[in-house]
């Protein structure tokens, strides 16, 4: 046990950089694809057939592509169009998109759950469709789907181990490097399984909490 601590401090400064840029393109997938599910929400609501529908394309293949395609895609496949892009923007592009396109349904389903009767009320006092959806849905919405949005925000983070296929210099590659030169990747990969539980599992406990503390005022 105490050789494989030695070797976890040998290598920890290392580790704890890379899981430093794991945060950060978590953080930054998160800031972009939260916005923009809730603009591909309220674009497949709207009224207006061609923004439904593109809003509609955008979700459907940012769910149906596995991430890690969405990866590739961006790493390796823009090039090809004469678009090189870092691996950071790279993995923030991708994240994002699959972020914006599973984050839109989880909104959508918040929106879709304010009682009708809050909506009549809001046409009732002469609120346009514009001020209703700012001071009434949207607020109420995004309450409901707080709860979701921090979950898959902890699955955000996970996936972002995938980074290592587009040479991100994440946790998960600062570990096959540190496997590859000791050749001991067992001790290198539990050490980076114990910093993502280090986060995930405090934050799953506060969304547990959270969806608790929601559901009793709903009540």
């Amino acid at each position: 046990m105490s050789d494989i601590l030695g070797f976890w401090s040998e290598w920890f400064p290392d580790m704890l950089g890379g899981f430093a840029i794991s945060l950060e393109v978590t953080a930054a997938c998160l800031v972009l694809g939260i916005p923009l599910g809730l603009l591909l929400a309220l674009g497949v609501q709207s009224r207006s057939a061609p923004l439904r529908w593109v809003s509609l394309v955008i979700v459907e293949i940012g769910r149906g592509t596995p991430a890690l395609i969405l990866l590739q895609f961006a790493y390796f496949g823009f090039p090809s169009a004469g678009l090189t892009l870092s691996s950071f923007t790279a993995a923030t592009f991708a994240l994002a998109w699959c972020t914006g396109a599973y984050t839109s349904e989880i909104i959508r389903a918040g929106l879709e759950a304010v009682p009708a009767g809050q909506r009549e009320a809001a046409i009732v006092v002469g609120l346009s469709r514009l001020d209703a959806l700012r001071y009434i849905i949207l607020p109420q919405g995004l309450r409901v789907a707080m709860p979701a949005l921090l979950g898959f925000s902890i699955i955000m983070l996970q996936a972002s181990s995938l980074c290592f296929t587009i040479a991100l210099p994440e946790v998960v590659s600062q570990a096959y490097i540190v496997g590859s030169n000791t050749f001991r990747y067992l001790p290198i990969f539990i050490l980076a399984s114990l910093m993502f539980a280090a986060v995930c599992i405090p934050g799953t406990i506060l969304v547990s909490r959270l969806e608790r503390r929601l559901g009793r005022h709903a009540a």
